[in-house]
């Protein structure tokens, strides 16, 4: 399967930032690649170089087999991008944002003014549409900033963490119109970082952190290499808290997590039910009365605690996400769009 986004050793610097250190990574046509990492990783940088935003100082990166340094224009004809924040026309209606982004890509009115009317009932805006976008509510300003990056049915899209601030209806929502995209055979790179969203959409996932790819694989993979389960244990007297931590640490080489507040240790472990049930003849056996205990699969600060060392909500913003001289995702989107719309009018003469 030939790869539609391709990037060998991308580095990016701003000022004493290395916010890309030497990043590689590949996305196959017609399927989802997950670029997670805690903010300041590097996944905003990564998708503004292959979007043609910002300038790599080394490296190279193809983008539906065009070069985004030799050939910018044709990557911006062949890629759809929504950044992190809706970038909208707030005076215009939902309706009239679409069919702008239309003729700006020198869209025929007449088919401007139709994709718009299927993107608004796409995304749930039809009820909507001729209102201003400023009456909206900050989940049908995102919803709308998507429905603009897909005017032109582009075969290469980025989302840069599109479903940060939707409430659980309208992020599965918008899974739902990101699987249609795909069967369709869209490619996508996709940066977020919730493990369940990446787990729920992506092929393949690369974890990022300092501007390095510090892991890739499925989403099952990730977590196996976390452990791939978790033991967790609610003690009932919190003086025997360290009797109940020696118990458990006999189960992992990987150490115990401990929570005095809330009496929980948690244990990364391989075995399933049958572990579980050594466990607890184990506390019982020592006297150790437990409140609760369960089997789990790791979550998002599981794989990020074991990759990076800290909790994913905990890192520093760096020169990706912000400080990075720049402009904001917005901008780039708004960029984006211009420098589209230029070739545009460049191919109309």
């Amino acid at each position: 399967m030939q790869d539609a986004i391709v990037a060998e050793g991308l580095v990016k610097t701003f000022g004493e930032v290395r916010a890309l250190d030497g990043v590689d990574l590949n996305v196959p046509t017609g399927t989802v690649l997950g670029l997670l990492g805690p903010n300041g990783a590097g996944k905003t940088t990564t998708v503004r170089v292959l979007t043609t935003l910002l300038t790599p100082d080394s490296g190279r990166a193809t983008v539906a087999g065009y070069d985004v340094l030799k050939h910018p224009d044709e990557v911006r004809r062949s890629i759809g991008l929504s950044g992190q924040f809706a970038a909208v026309d707030e005076y215009l209606t939902g309706r009239e944002n679409l069919q702008m982004v239309g003729e700006l890509y020198q869209m025929r009115g007449s088919a401007a003014k139709s994709r718009a009317q299927e993107l608004l009932e796409w995304f749930n805006l039809a009820e909507a549409a001729d209102r201003p976008a400023k009456t909206y509510s900050g989940g049908m300003r995102r919803r709308l900033d998507l429905a603009a990056a897909l005017v032109v049915r582009p075969p290469v899209m980025f989302m840069d963490e599109p479903t940060t601030g939707l409430d659980p209806r309208n992020r599965l929502a918008l899974w739902e119109v990101i699987q249609k995209l795909v069967a369709d055979g869209t490619t996508l790179l996709l940066t977020t970082q919730y493990l369940e969203e990446a787990d729920h959409l992506a092929h393949d996932i690369i974890v990022v952190d300092h501007g390095k790819v510090i892991a890739r694989g499925t989403a099952d993979q990730l977590k196996a290499q976390t452990g791939g389960e978790r033991v967790e244990v609610v003690v009932h007297d919190r003086e025997l808290i360290g009797t109940a931590t020696e118990v458990l640490r006999g189960f992992s080489r990987d150490g115990v997590s401990v929570d005095k507040h809330t009496r929980r240790l948690t244990i990364p472990v391989q075995g399933g039910a049958k572990l579980l049930a050594e466990v607890i003849r184990e506390l019982d056996a020592r006297g150790i009365e437990i409140d609760d205990i369960g089997l789990r699969r790791p979550t998002l600060d599981d794989v990020f605690i074991s990759l990076t060392g800290h909790h994913a909500e905990d890192a520093d913003d760096d020169g990706d996400e912000s400080g990075d001289g720049s402009g904001s995702a917005a901008e780039d989107t708004g960029s984006a769009a211009e420098g589209a719309a230029q070739t545009g009018k460049d191919d109309a003469r």
